[in-house]
């Protein structure tokens, strides 16, 4: 069920149905992933535990190494729904894509700042380079706002490097010394911990609200589609209350399907559901967003009407979705 495209988007070969999937018997849906991570996990619990299915969906989960070519894919309608900072799907509605954000991922910031050994204060990293999935949207925000708090500007103080593959990626080049700093998220600060490398801080501390993911799908796509929306963001719900009320299950699943040490695994469970990272409701954090759209306006000098998080979000198909399983 886990399709993995490591190709370039313009030879993406997906085929997008003409007509809409809610007359289809069980519709499949090409859903992007930026990164297999603990805080993506989620994604794989709805396709690997089930529900999806239950809701009659065949959900393929597409990944596709990083924030920008998923925007390209969805933008391409190679994909019906995308995930991932919203920032750079905010920016590109703005640019005419009829994006909307229906539900968040993660609704925080689970990056902690990792250093070599050389490096133990914000200071210290003056002048340094940092590892980064991208230049734009989500945790690289946060990065940037984080450093920007502690005095360190871009490009002036410091340099980005991009590194494809999430957090695992970015802690191997730190590792090999690629690199001076990057952002790793729970639980991956443990295990950098553990080798020797030095936590710098939390990115959070600076922001204590912000939206980190979510998901993204085409205005027009979804009108078409209410009933498969509604479906699939029932499936999400089920799954956020399914890992919120089973501790050790869930547990020994992000253990194996994320190739984690079982006591790594536990401490990113409880970090994420006692921050509630994991949205138990399947929601957006609506004052988060605000602060995604105001850092990035100010970081990219982003002009226009990127104020009120309200233009770019429609949850209309998760309380449908939450009002008929509060039904039951």
């Amino acid at each position: 069920m886990i399709v993995q495209l490591r190709i370039a988007v313009g030879l993406l070969l997906l085929a997008m149905f003409s007509v809409p999937l809610s007359a289809q018997e069980k519709p499949r849906i090409f859903l992007g992933a930026s990164s297999k991570t603990l805080g993506y996990s989620p994604l794989w619990v709805a396709s690997k535990k089930g529900f999806f299915d239950q809701q009659g969906l065949d959900v393929q989960l597409v990944l596709l190494r990083g924030v920008p070519m998923t925007v390209q894919a969805l933008a391409a309608n190679s994909l019906h729904f995308g995930s991932g900072g919203p920032e750079p799907y905010i920016e590109a509605s703005e640019r005419g894509l009829d994006f909307i954000v229906t539900g968040g991922i993660i609704n925080g910031i689970a990056q902690f700042l990792i250093a070599g050994k050389n490096y133990k204060t914000w200071e210290d990293l003056r002048g340094a380079t940092f590892g980064t999935a991208s230049l734009t949207g989500g945790t690289i925000t946060a990065l940037r706002e984080a450093l920007k708090l502690k005095g360190l500007e871009y490009p002036r103080d410091y340099k980005l490097l991009i590194i494809a593959g999430g957090s695992s990626a970015n802690l191997a080049a730190l590792q090999s010394g690629q690199i001076a700093a990057t952002t790793v998220a729970v639980p991956l600060n443990y295990a950098a911990e553990e080798s020797g490398l030095n936590v710098i801080g939390r990115l959070s501390e600076g922001i204590p609200q912000f939206q980190t993911n979510a998901f993204i799908a085409r205005r027009s796509w979804a009108e078409k589609n209410r009933p498969t929306m509604v479906r699939f963001m029932k499936a999400m719900v089920l799954t956020y209350r399914w890992m919120f009320d089973n501790r050790d299950a869930a547990v020994e699943f992000l253990a194996n399907e994320m190739k984690l040490k079982p006591v790594h695994a536990r401490k990113g469970w409880e970090f994420y559901t006692q921050n509630r990272y994991w949205p138990p409701d399947g929601d957006v954090t609506m004052e988060g967003l605000k602060n995604n759209i105001r850092i990035y306006a100010e970081q990219t000098g982003a002009k226009g009407p990127l104020a009120d998080p309200a233009k770019y979000v429609d949850r209309s198909y998760l309380l449908e979705a939450v009002k008929e399983l509060d039904k039951r």
